[in-house]
């Protein structure tokens, strides 16, 4: 299992994983395009993937632009084996280096997402749309965070 940064070449990859979830579904795979994904990698933030031979089975996006989540799916076949946990760490690690203080998330109610972020230590501020719940974490959270599960 190997994490890395994400590149313009994982994008294909990116999108297979994308459509492969069975919660936060997109109503329309259209609606994310490669060059969607592309500026989010390259030009807003940066992404991480997670690949088991050469496979990319999980990803992590944020943007810097808008202090947002903007992605962090996982294969559901890969389900449960800490994947999904490292690709957060390390992409809101990243995040706080940066010197941001703040970003948000936004996610289906009842979710594995919504628990998984929950146990993460966000918190939630109300909703994001008329479908999401909204999340926010500091700096200083995620360092709080960080020391209590040490």
């Amino acid at each position: 299992m190997i994490f890395r940064e994400a590149t313009i070449a994982d994008i294909r990859q990116i999108q297979i994983v994308r459509n492969s979830v069975t919660e936060n579904t997109l109503s329309d795979p259209n609606l994310v395009t490669d060059e969607d994904c592309a500026i989010f990698i390259t030009q807003r933030g940066k992404g991480w993937v997670c690949e088991i031979e050469k496979t990319v089975i999980g990803f992590a996006i944020v943007d810097l632009v808008d202090e947002n989540i903007w992605a962090l799916f996982l294969h559901p076949d890969f389900a449960n084996r800490g994947i999904g946990r490292k690709l957060h760490d390390m992409m809101l690690d990243w995040y706080f280096s940066t010197g941001k203080t703040y970003v948000w998330l936004g996610t289906s109610p009842q979710t594995r997402a919504e628990k998984f972020y929950t146990k993460s230590g966000w918190t939630t501020n109300g909703m994001h749309g008329k479908d999401e719940i909204k999340f926010e974490m500091t700096d200083e959270d995620w360092k709080k965070y960080k020391r209590t599960k040490n």
